[in-house]
């Protein structure tokens, strides 16, 4: 039984795809590149926190790499892309965000992706969360999820945790001025976010509740 198959058994709630699969298409698409150095890179650079989940939009370790930017001149045109990294323990979707620019992910371990479309949002600008779909991305395989495209941080597959590789032009997600925020869904610097209304911390930082339905929760298989 692979992976996959095993981490569906234990989710019967949700069905769970691959990312090699054609259902992922309208969301992004496997990049077919070599990541296992820049993988090495991260397994030597980041270990694992004691517990929570933390993001950095810039891992100097690999934001410097020579493949770093062999990726921002055959990924990404030669914008200056910023290569960081989110990693820890998450079971549950939480929350989804979007940007404006297409978000590179190289799973340094297997992990689970909860992702919706913008075109899913109504016209009162919520989400029902029976429109997420869960895609499995293997170790080593990078991915290109389209800016329309809404996500948020991983869900682990096993207790060990998760990492994930984030490439995005380099100012996304820094921190914004809040005397210039116009836009109540806008968090950081290029960032929507929709919080699901459950989420009491989320909403009471100032997170819009945009999400209803079922939190999503991914059931490790250890």
């Amino acid at each position: 039984m692979s992976r996959l198959e095993e981490l569906q058994k234990v989710n019967p709630q949700i069905e769970i795809k691959c990312v090699c699969d054609d259902s992922f298409l309208p969301y992004g698409r496997l990049v077919d590149v070599d990541t296992a150095e820049m993988v090495e890179m991260v397994k030597k650079s980041a270990p694992m926190p004691e517990k929570g989940t933390r993001y950095v939009t810039e891992l100097e370790a690999i934001d410097t790499m020579p493949v770093a930017q062999e990726y921002r001149e055959t990924l990404c045109g030669q914008l200056d892309e910023q290569w960081g990294l989110c990693w820890g323990y998450n079971s549950a979707m939480n929350a989804l965000e979007w940007h404006t620019c297409n978000e590179f992910n190289v799973g340094v371990t297997d992990l689970v992706l909860l992702l919706a479309k913008r075109a899913d949002i109504g016209k009162d600008g919520k989400l029902d969360s029976a429109k997420v779909k869960a895609f499995y991305l293997p170790e080593g395989k990078m991915i290109e999820v389209y800016s329309d495209t809404l996500h948020f941080a991983p869900c682990m597959v096993d207790n060990n945790g998760f990492s994930c590789v984030v490439g995005l032009q380099r100012g996304t997600n820094t921190n914004i001025d809040p005397a210039m925020k116009k836009d109540p869904l806008v968090t950081a610097k290029n960032k929507w976010l929709l919080a699901h209304e459950d989420l009491k911390a989320m909403v009471e930082h100032g997170c819009f509740p945009g999400i209803y339905g079922v939190n999503w929760v991914i059931n490790t298989i250890d």
